[in-house]
């Protein structure tokens, strides 16, 4: 099939889901690296979609995939495998008490919608909390608790949902005398106005540790154990979506180990299954036997399919094996320093933040406005392509100019330095040409 046939092919037969097809048409992918029909190497610094931590076609995941789909793939969902018990008793032994027991799931947006009915059926409460630019998922509970796109045009989400301002140091209006951010005066103020609209019915927070959709967002340090408290004195649950800064991605296991906060409902998903669809809601016991008590019911054609376990012990066996959380705390310390000087060497690059092999860039048509630049960002992200690098923007209005940077945890100092080789040159001829 040309070329030409195959984007016609596209045009005439696909539904179009969200932003523009990026102009490849794509053959293969192995480790950091994906091919084009021309044979072209392109550098993956979105790890497919933000999941494929390991890599792609990452050689143990490949055996593992063939040795369980020649033997035991799926189930009838009331069947239990040895892979699935294997991988909740793995999980458990790599998060704090009292985090014990998981339900095997496939989506990021599955394992939200979970985790918002146990908490919905713990509580006997029903209001949802997130911050104002979060992505939680696509389908009905997770996309009402979605508010940085998606949610115009498809009438009324589910009731209850309310919004937290996001965190976002670079752009709050919140400010003490001296100019430094005031964070906690925003979550208070944020909290006062959750207070003045809810109905008493208060269930969870469901909040990502760094806002990944919603342009790199971190949260500050001492924000989630605080967040805690303001949930625990409403009678609110605590949950943490993890799909992407979970396993070793931030340089911790999990990202809210950097603040000794346990959640009470993590939510894993894109890095557990390294780029294959696996999700995993892990809670306590108490809260587990309360909703089973209450009749909880979450039976999915692929609840507890040994292939999706089978995968994710895998992955977990990699990361232990070959010390992926250290090596993305020691990439992410280069990162950051070679970002810290794209923003001294660039004018339009205001603001850098994130950790470990999660950060982005915000660009910016001066650093003195702040105002935003989505035509500049789009003008980066194809003049990379070009030059061999796939990286994400946030291709959201007003955040067409914040990229995601987050390769492989595999991906070598070599890897990552060529990319931002390619990025800098990139901003580069871009803002000449302006």
């Amino acid at each position: 099939m040309s070329a030409d046939t195959f984007w016609d092919d596209a045009e005439r037969h696909l539904v179009r889901y969200g932003a523009a097809f990026t102009p490849r048409i794509i053959e293969s992918a192995a480790g950091s690296y994906v091919y084009d029909s021309d044979g072209a190497a392109i550098l993956d610094f979105t790890s497919g979609q933000m999941s494929a931590v390991l890599g792609h076609s990452h050689p143990d995941v490949v055996r593992a995939v063939s040795r369980s789909v020649a033997s035991l793939d799926h189930l009838f969902s009331g069947m239990l495998s040895r892979p699935v018990v294997d991988l909740a008793r793995r999980l458990s032994a790599t998060l704090p008490e009292p985090l014990t027991k998981t339900l095997l799931l496939t989506t990021g947006a599955e394992s939200n919608e979970a985790a918002v009915k146990m908490a919905k059926l713990y509580t006997g409460r029903y209001e949802i909390v997130s911050f104002d630019r979060s992505w939680h998922g696509m389908t009905s509970g997770a996309a009402a608790a979605t508010f940085s796109a998606g949610r115009r045009g498809y009438g009324p989400t589910l009731p209850g949902n309310f919004t937290l301002p996001t965190p976002n140091a670079y752009r709050s209006p919140f400010r003490g005398p001296d100019g430094s951010y005031d964070w906690e005066a925003e979550l208070e103020y944020g909290f006062a106005l959750v207070d003045q609209q809810s109905t008493g019915a208060l269930a969870a927070c469901l909040v990502e540790p760094i806002l990944s959709s919603g342009g790199v967002i971190e949260l500050p340090p001492g924000y989630l154990a605080r967040l805690k408290e303001m949930c625990a004195e409403r009678g609110m649950l605590l949950v943490l979506d993890e799909a992407q800064t979970g396993l070793g991605r931030t340089g911790h296991m999990y990202a809210f180990e950097r603040d000794g906060v346990v959640p009470d409902i993590l939510t894993l998903s894109k890095t557990l299954g390294a780029g294959l669809p696996v999700a995993a809601v892990v809670t306590s016991g108490e809260i587990e036997q309360v909703c089973r008590d209450r009749g909880f019911l979450f039976f999915t054609t692929h609840v507890s399919d040994p292939l999706a376990a089978t995968v994710a012990l895998t992955v977990l066996d990699v990361i232990e094996r070959d010390n992926l959380v250290e090596r993305a705390a020691k990439l992410g310390e280069q990162l950051t320093e070679r970002l810290l000087r794209l923003r001294a060497d660039h004018e339009v690059v205001g603001d850098v933040r994130g950790r470990g092999l999660l950060q982005g860039i915000e660009l910016v048509t001066d650093k003195e406005s702040k105002a935003p630049a989505d035509a500049l960002g789009h003008a980066v992200t194809a003049a990379c392509l070009d030059r061999g690098l796939h990286v994400n923007i946030v291709q959201l209005p007003g955040m067409g100019g914040i990229f995601r940077i987050a390769p492989p945890l595999t991906a070598s100092d070599e890897e990552l330095h060529a990319g931002l080789d390619i990025l800098d040159a990139a901003l580069g001829a871009v803002s000449s040409s302006r």
